[in-house]
């Protein structure tokens, strides 16, 4: 069918320059933009602040100027223009008046943004504030006030959007509901933008960028590791006795890895740079029936294997003095030392590298390992190999001085011999390094505790800073790795802090404390953080100061949207934490039923501003769900992270007013959720059909705990019966 000479006016390109492609059709008001992947479509509108005016429209240009349509008001007359200047990637929209009007109103675009082919997209924040007090964290693609933009994670590729009131919801991936609006007055001159910017993280934060391996991880691994309590002298047999009680207590919840640490030569003593590093000789005393039986033992237990390696150098003379011209010399012919060895590895040396590859080839295909962590990379001085090789001084004695980058061949042959199916931890790694292109997850905190010595809560505040600094390529481009979760030696404000700040944000999780040792209310907390929450950061950028909110934004299935906020006290002092909805990026003018994870406490109901009053160095995780009429899930004592992954099938019956759902419970271990009693209900009882169950009301909720017997296997189904007063 031919178009009609109307429609070729009222549909015209109105240029195609740089990447967008863009249309406007006057008589509908609908706006197209396309470029590559991505899809721009609504109305824009324009709203004049006049009595008994109709709305103004906007046209297509009435003067012959291509980059800019009219604004035409109700007497036909062109009053100003809506501009589109000629940029590269950013399309922007603006709205001024014709000579020196003075008329007010409003501009507006209602529509939706599509990103063709989209596998893993979310809506986030990549305009930072100097005044942010909240660190923001997202689940389930939860939609918050605060989002400027979307990332399609595949691609590295941002669309940034700009306006005075902006508006992003999630229709599903890759499809996205915009709203934006903006005045035009005396002092404010609307604008919308647009901006497309490919390879975000390449260009700014992750050269090596590559969207995280999930074939490898499609969960956060989970693990235990000796060194951090046993340091040096973990051997097989105390290995193998933690095992055993973490088969009991932690593998029920969703514990994975056994990883030993400290079981080449001579590693039975510090200094780490003596251990022999290289060579796969195994310390006979600690390990005499060799790596391979206790592999197989380890998975035997129902775990996965896992090895610590550093091999950048070596302690073992005899192995230096076989292949000297594999190490590092200065000028005088001295080998050069490092964290790594006494004699540190030339990676641009093709027989050394050769040598890394069938080391890992046996430690993962003959000895059986399918976790890796590997050591030495990076820290905060040339003691670490990164640094080490980026010195000019160094890589002038490499064996090929002119090799732009000889930590990442070393990266690479570790890739090379473990393979592509198993799991590459880099310790101490770094999102900025080639460790992005080779590794799964990058060790981004410091030690969690020095050789020898209890955990401090200096060594907790490290570990959140590292955290706020590091996180915002969770879950994107690598998995972040906070040190392991100690709580033995800590007071139980700090180990409640310790806890939220590696679970919240759903970073690798892993235990070192002796598992003997704990106290049952100990044992739990680790419990708490299993399984791991699939969460990523959503602010896409670094934090380079300490933030006492961390909100964890919840978009469930059934329960819908709502927050878990840390309130986080790193203060000497007890003190009192706020934040306000805006900074949270909720409603201010809704009512939230307020539920404290740690204390298990019921808080009542909050509005606008959001605080407690926090001990010194400790943590309130309290969940803010959106208050309903009727009784509703409030949350429970399963996980730090309070993403609901134990519940299912959540109903409200209005005409029996009865509280019904599904509760995943792990044997032997108890359970209690908490739900709330409106005004206008009694709470009349509540069973359990899979489970013993006990119910009372506690601070003006419902607390109820629920445990299988060893004879039951289904989850259990809770029915809580209220009457209407």
């Amino acid at each position: 069918m031919k178009k009609t000479l109307t429609t070729l006016i009222a549909t015209i390109p109105l240029f195609l320059f740089a990447d967008w492609n863009i249309n406007f059709n006057e008589k509908t008001s609908m706006l197209e933009a396309v470029n590559g992947n991505v899809s721009i479509k609504g109305k824009l509108n324009f709203q004049a602040d006049i009595k008994n005016g109709d709305k103004w429209k906007i046209t297509n240009s009435r003067d012959g100027v291509k980059n800019r349509m009219a604004l035409v008001d109700d007497g036909d007359n062109v009053q100003g223009y809506v501009v589109i200047p000629q940029k590269s990637n950013e399309l922007e929209i603006l709205c001024y008046h014709r000579t020196a009007q003075a008329y007010h109103g409003t501009m507006s675009f209602d529509g939706t943004v599509n990103i063709k082919d989209a596998k893993d997209t979310f809506a986030c924040r990549t305009k930072a504030d100097d005044n942010e007090r909240v660190f923001s964290l997202n689940y389930g693609n939860a939609d918050v006030k605060t989002n400027d933009s979307i990332f399609d994670a595949q691609k590295d590729e941002l669309l940034k959007m700009s306006a005075k009131n902006l508006c992003i919801k999630t229709l599903d991936n890759g499809n996205y509901a915009v709203k934006m609006s903006g005045k035009i007055n005396e002092s404010a001159q609307a604008n919308f933008s647009f901006n497309l910017q490919k390879n975000y993280y390449k260009n700014r934060y992750v050269p090596y960028y590559k969207p995280l391996n999930r074939v490898n991880v499609p969960k956060t691994p989970t693990g235990w590791m000796s060194w951090n309590t046993y340091f040096d002298q973990a051997g097989a047999e105390e290995n193998l006795a933690e095992a055993r009680i973490g088969q009991k207590y932690l593998q029920p919840f969703g514990c994975e890895i056994w990883s030993i640490e400290s079981w080449q030569g001579n590693s039975d003593k510090l200094p780490t740079r003596k251990f022999h590093l290289m060579n796969l000789e195994v310390n006979e005393r600690q390990f005499p029936l060799g790596m391979k039986k206790l592999a197989d033992d380890i998975r035997a237990l129902g775990f996965r294997p896992g090895l610590w390696m550093a091999p950048f150098g070596t302690g073992n003379t005899e192995f230096y003095k076989a292949h000297k011209d594999w190490f590092l010399h200065n000028a005088k012919g001295e080998p050069i030392g490092s964290w790594n060895g006494l004699y540190t590895l030339d990676p641009t040396v093709p027989e050394a590298r050769k040598h890394l590859e069938n080391i890992f080839r046996i430690a993962s295909r003959e000895w059986g390992y399918e976790f890796f962590k590997i050591d030495g990379m990076s820290g905060r001085n040339a003691g670490y190999c990164a640094h080490l090789y980026d010195r000019p001084s160094i890589r002038s004695v490499f064996k090929d001085p002119k090799c732009p980058n000889p930590f990442e061949l070393c990266v690479k042959a570790f890739r090379d011999g473990i393979g592509k199916d198993r799991i590459f931890l880099a310790c101490q790694g770094h999102t900025s390094g080639p460790e992005a292109a080779y590794a799964e997850m990058a060790r981004t905190g410091a030690d969690i505790v020095h050789p020898n010595k209890p955990v401090m809560w200096h060594n907790v505040t490290t570990q959140g800073r590292c955290t706020i600094n590091q996180v915002f390529t969770h879950n994107i481009s690598m998995i972040a790795d906070p040190d392991t979760l100690l709580v033995r030696d800590l007071p139980i404000e700090e180990a409640r802090t310790t806890a939220t700040i590696v679970a919240l944000p759903g970073q690798l999780t892993f235990f070192g404390d002796r598992l003997a040792k704990l106290s049952a209310d100990q044992m739990k907390m680790l419990q708490q953080t299993l399984p791991v929450a699939f969460v990523r950061p959503m602010s896409l950028y670094p934090y380079f100061k300490m933030l006492p909110v961390w909100n964890l934004n919840v978009k469930h299935k059934e329960l819908g949207r709502y927050n878990v906020v840390a309130f986080m006290n790193w203060e000497d002092d007890d003190q009192k934490i706020s934040a306000t909805a805006k900074e949270l990026g909720i409603c201010d003018n809704t009512k939230y039923h307020a539920f404290e994870f740690w204390t298990q406490k019921y808080l009542g109901e909050m509005q606008g501003e959001f605080s407690q009053k926090v001990p010194a160095h400790g943590t309130r995780l309290v969940v803010l769900m959106p208050k309903q009429k009727n009784p509703q899930y409030l949350g429970s004592d399963r996980h730090v992270a309070q993403t609901a992954q134990e519940i299912w099938n959540i109903n409200w019956d209005s005409i029996g007013n009865r509280f019904t759902g599904y509760v995943k419970l792990v044997k032997d271990f108890p359970l209690t959720i908490w739900v709330s009693k409106p005004d206008g209900f009694n709470f009349e009882s509540a069973m359990a059909y899979g489970a013993k169950c006990k119910a009372k009301v506690e601070n003006g909720a419902i607390k109820i705990t629920l445990q299988k017997d060893a004879k039951q296997t289904d989850d259990a189904r809770i029915e809580v019966q209220f009457s209407r007063k």
